[in-house]
């Protein structure tokens, strides 16, 4: 401790307190528990809702709320739009997610809109529906260029017989064929080709007894045929192969407009379209048959074709009654048919637009009654321009309300009323027509007027039950 010790700044006690001064000082650290207070304080939330963001949000999902029948579907489509439970609090107020829904639900007023309408199970296809009808007065076309050959006329019991008896059998056939369509196509093919060999044969076998064994029981053959051909590919949906094979009939009547074609052409172009006809149809056949086998299914009875069967017999009988006085007329009526089809998927299609907007047994009774209404006089409209032309009066549109009821029937399983109604008709009528018995011409509109008549009381107690149509 020898010497002054110097007492002013810079000498060498300067290092030494250098030394020891400590550096910038540090923050001071805010404790855990002070910390907490702070974000608590930061994240309170709002005392109250905020009704203006409430509202907001509600103008924005109105059209989702509306229909809400309770607070919670409201809450569920909060969920799903992926709204949290911080953000609640934060931006509107509430305490959790089922608060903010009951208030949602209170501002937005109810509303129940109507589903959409569902689509038409029973649209026809126009042109398809058009295309049948086409193809049922076609083969006519035979007729017309074969006319010089022969004596049409003088045939005509013969190619009547094989033509009743061919629609007989083929309306019996294209039915079971339906049927058992529901099993496999190797089913349906199976029966169309047994059955169509057995129709050909019958209806060739009665017409050779008028016929009396005569060359005409060749053209019997042939027409049978056709038609046992042609309804196999209508009953499988071949329609656009049908109008290929019969294009030579269509090509050589019109050109006999301009030019005579001469007896081969005449005789040979017939006989081209009816092997173009059996060509097609066993192609479409053996396609069927080449398919593999169903296992098991149904296998319907014959005797349940039975009434189809029938009313294909009286509606050729009618048809033929009446085409015996207005031929013209008949030729009408049988291109009409594809519109009476198109207005059958109609019938179906508006009766279950009815049975949805009824809401008693009673209001859709006369919702059906008036869809019927409507198809039948459609189907009459229809024909009466050419009922007028042809001077066929009432005749033919009472013959086309008894086919078409009859026909729409049949369309939803009840066949023995048609069967049992037009039967009697088509017999009374022939009895008349073929024994001069009065009242004559007037026999055929008053068999079918009477036959129309059960035919619509029918289709109303049946068709209009809602069962029908579920």
């Amino acid at each position: 401790m020898s010497g002054p010790m110097p007492l002013e700044p810079g000498g060498a006690e300067q290092d030494t307190l250098t030394l020891r001064l400590a550096g910038p000082p540090r923050p001071r650290r805010t404790p855990r528990w002070a910390r907490d207070e702070i974000t608590m304080a930061i994240r309170l939330p709002r005392l109250g809702p905020d009704e203006e963001a409430v509202s907001a949000l509600a103008a924005e999902l109105a059209d989702r709320i509306g229909p809400a029948v309770h607070p919670w579907e409201v809450a569920a489509l909060l969920e799903a739009e992926g709204m949290s439970a911080s953000l609640i609090k934060e931006r509107y107020g509430h305490p959790n997610l089922f608060s903010l829904a009951s208030a949602l639900y209170e501002r937005v007023p109810r509303t129940f809109p109507e589903p959409p309408a569902p689509a038409d199970p029973w649209r026809p296809d126009t042109l398809r529906c058009l295309l049948r009808g086409v193809l049922f007065a076609l083969p006519a076309l035979a007729y017309v260029l074969t006319a010089p050959l022969w004596r049409p006329d003088r045939y005509a019991p013969v190619l009547i017989v094989a033509g009743v008896v061919s629609w007989a059998w083929g309306q019996a056939l294209g039915h079971r064929a339906y049927l058992r369509m529901v099993t496999g196509r190797r089913e349906a093919a199976r029966t169309l080709l047994t059955g169509s060999l057995l129709g050909t044969a019958l209806s060739t076998a009665l017409a050779a007894v008028p016929a009396r064994g005569g060359p005409v029981t060749a053209v019997a053959a042939a027409q049978a045929l056709y038609l046992a051909s042609a309804g196999v590919l209508l009953v499988l949906g071949r329609e656009r192969l049908l109008l290929a094979a019969l294009s030579p009939l269509i090509g050589g009547t019109v050109a006999t407009l301009w030019w005579e074609p001469g007896v081969v052409v005449r005789a040979g172009l017939p006989l081209l379209a009816l092997l173009a006809t059996l060509a097609v149809t066993a192609r479409v056949l053996w396609s069927g048959l080449r398919t593999p086998a169903a296992t098991g299914g149904p296998h319907p009875p014959l005797r349940a074709s039975v009434p189809y069967g029938l009313f294909g017999l009286a509606a050729a009988l009618l048809v033929m009654l009446e085409g015996l006085r207005h031929p013209y007329a008949v030729i009408a009526l049988t291109l009409s048919m594809g519109p009476a089809e198109w207005l059958l998927y109609r019938y179906r299609g508006w009766s279950v637009a009815a049975l949805r907007v009824s809401a008693t047994p009673r209001g859709f009774l006369l919702r059906s009654t008036a869809v019927l209404g409507r198809c039948l006089s459609a189907y009459l409209l229809l024909l009466l321009p050419p009922a007028l032309l042809t001077g066929s009066g009432p005749s033919v549109l009472v013959l086309a309300a008894t086919l078409w009821t009859a026909l729409l029937l049949q369309a939803f399983g009840s066949a023995w009323p048609p069967a049992v109604l037009c039967l009697p008709a088509a017999v009374a009528v022939g009895a008349v027509t073929w024994l001069h018995l009065p009242p004559g011409a007037l026999a055929l509109p008053l068999a079918c007027g009477v036959a129309a008549t059960g035919l619509a009381a029918c289709a109303l107690g049946v068709l209009g039950r809602p069962a029908q149509h579920a």
